[in-house]
């Protein structure tokens, strides 16, 4: 084979990855943003059978987060706007730091029912752990290719910014949790 058919043979082949990858990363960030952006409008509009905002406010009370009524709009609108930036790829980092931070909540108003709790009326905090790990994977990979974020001046991705998301979501996860614990 000539170097020319090697280059182009090479080219082909990263293009198709590329191309690949960018649409393993749409289909993650379509279907994971979905469910965050449903699981807000759950809390916040009671759709998808979800319980609303009053209910959702009054179980946010019940969990120790007072005023349930900001802790539960809170929730819900960071799952909503989360998994929409993360549907369209738009600021992916921050979407990510957003899902992630209420993900760090999630998982600490569900840790006394375990990972998987033997009991089945007990919620475990498996889910909110697998998708704060689908969002620190977002927050490192990028919105891939299809995205709103892809060759825009704003696109941001790579090691400092996946690092950065994580930071930022501990960060906010914590303070959160301490106006939790003081208010």
């Amino acid at each position: 084979m000539t170097d020319t058919a090697t280059r182009v043979t090479a080219t082909a082949t990263t293009d198709d990855q590329a191309t690949a990858t960018g649409i393993g990363l749409l289909v993650l960030r379509i279907g994971f943003g979905g469910l965050m952006a449903a699981y807000g409008t759950q809390k916040l509009f009671g759709w998808f059978n979800g319980p609303g905002w009053r209910a959702n406010a009054d179980g946010f009370t019940a969990m120790g987060y007072n005023p349930g009524e900001l802790f539960g709009t809170l929730a819900g609108l960071s799952e909503l706007v989360g998994g929409l930036l993360l549907v369209f790829g738009l600021f992916t980092p921050l979407a990510a730091a957003i899902v992630l931070g209420t993900m760090i909540n999630a998982i600490n108003a569900l840790w006394s029912g375990g990972l998987f709790p033997a009991d089945p009326s007990v919620m475990g905090f498996s889910t909110p752990l697998l998708f704060a790990l689908v969002a620190v994977t977002v927050a490192f990979t990028g919105a891939g290719r299809f995205s709103l974020d892809a060759g825009r001046p704003w696109e941001r991705g790579g090691l400092k910014w996946g690092v950065g998301a994580v930071v930022l979501a501990v960060v906010a996860g914590v303070v959160t949790l301490i106006f939790k614990a003081v208010l």
